[in-house]
């Protein structure tokens, strides 16, 4: 196709970004809504809360099972088709889950949503690695994921609202119809290849990365030295997901039975904690690409970051578990997500550091340690509390997680991608 000529660049990479994130918070709020839902479903279904972390932990086995699937698939074929395929299923489940009948039901809906987000968060770093360069990396991923969080901060009310004006179930109908909207926009704007899209010009594409060939797209996947270089940085998401987890599924049912707030009040105190995470992605994101350009040190611009994030974390969860007074544990819970959110933009900039022919399967490898954290976390949780009544407990190992995951950190080495033999360093800018 004809590439405009005109001096000015265009602003189709800004759209982009948009529509990355607009997929973010429509992933995370189908994803967060069931734990908004959880004390009405759990009422009329007659669920323990062992049971409610099964469910809520359904989701992680079909979501860790695609991750390097789909990731793999969208280095292969591209995100665009890749993501279709992924938004129709998520809407699909999101609707099914406004008819469920009991455990079982609820359980089959999570798996399908687990299969159809599974492969979205690999598949757009692939097309994020399609769009932007390295430098900008930290901050696009950040953003992205604060999208994520905003998600997580607008279901409680949003979710609480809708139960209020009509039920659970037609809830979850309601926000299945609106996800649609997106796949919509995905069709008919979205381009694998920048050089392919009609609104684009020559001067905005000089600031874009080169193009993926043929070639490239289809050639043999080192799947044994991708993990090899990713496995350091698995492990260390594996233990900051672990606490998300907690915020993610359990959050607004704790105000609710830990405070004996009701769902309204519960929707608004979740809500402020979530919030604190969308501040604390784009935070870290741009901590991380700010100490890149500064020094030209990708690896202190990762490291660094990850282990401020896991230490400023665990020193906020410490009040959680001995206040009382609800007032410090709501500002506690929002500083100890804000400061594990700043781990998510460095985090996912490194599988396209070290890996950028092969962002979606490493980017997939990623997330699958995450999928398993979202298994065993809710249902630990559910467990300790039904056994013990505390609910403040479960932190304690969410602490012990943060420590491992920051010493872990040294070990996450950015700085040379594994398609060159030499260490990549960038010049500082100043």
């Amino acid at each position: 196709m004809q590439i405009a000529q005109s001096g000015r660049a265009t602003h189709v990479q800004k759209y982009m970004l948009a529509l990355f994130c607009a997929m973010s918070f429509i992933l995370y709020l189908d994803r967060v809504n069931l734990a908004a839902a959880a004390g009405p479903i759990k009422d009329e279904l007659g669920l323990s809360n062992i049971t409610l972390g099964l469910a809520f932990s359904a989701f992680g086995y079909t979501y860790a099972l695609f991750q390097i699937i789909g990731g793999w698939f969208a280095d292969r074929i591209g995100a665009k088709k890749t993501l279709i395929v992924c938004g129709v299923i998520w809407v699909i489940a999101t609707i099914a889950t406004g008819f469920i009948t009991g455990l079982v039901s609820l359980i089959l809906a999570r798996l399908l949503l687990g299969i159809g987000e599974g492969a979205a968060l690999p598949a757009q770093s692939r097309a994020i690695a399609n769009w932007f360069q390295r430098k900008d990396r930290g901050f696009v991923q950040g953003i992205t994921h604060s999208c994520s969080r905003l998600g997580n901060a607008v279901a409680p009310p949003i979710v609480a609202l809708l139960i209020i004006l009509h039920s659970w179930r037609a809830a979850f109908v309601i926000v299945g119809a609106m996800t649609s909207l997106w796949i919509i926009a995905w069709i008919f704007y979205y381009k694998d290849n920048p050089r392919e899209h009609a609104a684009i010009n020559e001067a905005e594409l000089a600031r874009l990365p080169e193009p993926v060939s043929d070639a490239e797209r289809h050639a043999k996947t080192p799947w044994k030295k991708i993990f090899s270089r990713m496995a350091p940085t698995i492990f260390v998401y594996f233990c900051q997901v672990w606490t998300n987890t907690l915020f993610f599924s359990w959050v607004p049912i704790f105000f609710m039975n830990a405070y004996h707030l009701d769902l309204k009040k519960s929707a608004i105190f979740a809500s402020g904690v979530f919030f604190a995470g969308v501040v604390g992605d784009v935070t870290g994101g741009l901590i991380s690409d700010q100490v890149l350009k500064r020094t030209g040190n990708l690896r202190l611009a990762r490291q660094s970051v990850i282990v401020l994030s896991f230490l400023g974390a665990m020193c906020f969860l410490i009040p959680v578990m001995i206040s009382k007074d609800i007032g410090v544990v709501v500002w506690c819970l929002s500083g100890a997500f804000f400061m594990l959110e700043l781990t998510i933009g460095p985090i996912w900039a490194v599988p396209m550091d070290i890996a950028p022919l092969h962002a979606g399967t490493a980017s997939g490898m990623l997330n699958t340690g995450a999928a398993l954290a979202t298994i065993i976390s809710p249902v630990v949780f559910g467990a300790v509390v039904d056994l013990t009544g505390n609910w403040s407990l479960p932190f304690i190992a969410s602490c012990v997680f943060l420590v491992i995951g920051a010493i872990a950190v040294t070990l996450i080495k950015p700085e040379r991608d594994m398609h060159y033999v030499k260490p990549i360093r960038m010049h500082a800018v100043i």
